[in-house]
């Protein structure tokens, strides 16, 4: 992978970790993570005017992957009502790397060599390690911390396939992140109704930048899809999970344990050798 790609996707998953710290420090997750999607639609859709639109052949890629967004909003809303930052973000983060693997190996033909398989065992190991207190299973979010990984894996597995056959990896971007941004608001106005939605409250400016990070971020990590493996960058970004668990201990106030640092440890390098 070119040093250049490495520099950028790891900026991308310090941006990754810090959007998340803002998701999770907000008081109504859910509302919070549709104004950053009502950003991105806005950011999207201006950017896409100056754009070519992508091929044909992406279309449905594009279309598929906006509603595997919201099922992954959704999710990591829900894994955040109970959990913490630096426990519940490297279990979602950590479970995607092997489910993106196999699917870019099952769909896209990429290869699974030892070390990716060793790296499987070793992020498995660092999940079940945060999984637990003791012998007691102590993640209320679990369910849906696993649930985000899977919509994590599927939706950039699907993304991965769709820049590919674009030809313009930027304008598929903007295009999927377009209908994402607008499909997430129609959701939330289904659940709560429009009023909810638009009333001002506390939190909004945090929200809207919150969802250009999160669009920055994303956007590397897709551009960098269209010259390097999926799984190694995928992998590569999941190095997010440490700087979340310094996040969420200087600024969320969370406890940073000598176990919980080695787990996240050992999640980032299993994720790296998967790459």
């Amino acid at each position: 992978m070119p040093i250049h790609i490495i520099l950028l996707v790891l900026f991308a998953a310090l941006l990754h970790a810090s959007w998340n710290a803002l998701l999770r420090g907000g008081a109504d997750r859910l509302w919070s993570m549709t104004i950053m999607c009502v950003a991105v639609a806005i950011v999207s859709a201006v950017t896409a005017l100056f754009l070519a639109p992508p091929a044909k052949a992406s279309w449905f890629y594009a279309v598929l992957s906006a509603v595997l967004h919201v099922g992954y909003n959704l999710f990591l809303v829900r894994s955040y009502r109970v959990g913490d930052l630096g426990q519940t973000y490297p279990i979602s983060r950590g479970s995607s790397p092997i489910l993106i693997t196999v699917g870019a190996a099952v769909i896209a033909g990429e290869n699974v060599g030892l070390a990716a398989m060793l790296g499987i065992v070793l992020v498995s190991g660092g999940i079940i390690s945060l999984a637990f207190r003791g012998r007691r299973l102590a993640v209320p979010s679990l369910p849906y911390a696993l649930g985000t990984g899977c919509f994590i894996a599927a939706y950039s597995v699907t993304d991965g396939i769709g820049a590919r056959l674009s030809g313009a990896p930027m304008a598929y971007t903007v295009w999927m992140c377009a209908l994402w941004g607008v499909l997430m608001p129609a959701v939330y106005i289904g659940l709560r109704g429009a009023s909810s939605l638009w009333t001002p409250r506390p939190g909004f400016a945090t929200a809207f930048f919150g969802g250009l990070v999160s669009l920055l971020a994303y956007g590397i990590v897709i551009y960098a899809m269209t010259s390097a493996p999926m799984g190694a960058v995928s992998a590569l970004r999941e190095t997010s999970v440490l700087f979340a668990a310094l996040i969420g201990y200087f600024f969320l106030g969370e406890t940073l344990t000598v176990r919980k640092v080695l787990a996240c440890v050992v999640i980032a390098v299993g994720a790296i050798m998967i790459g």
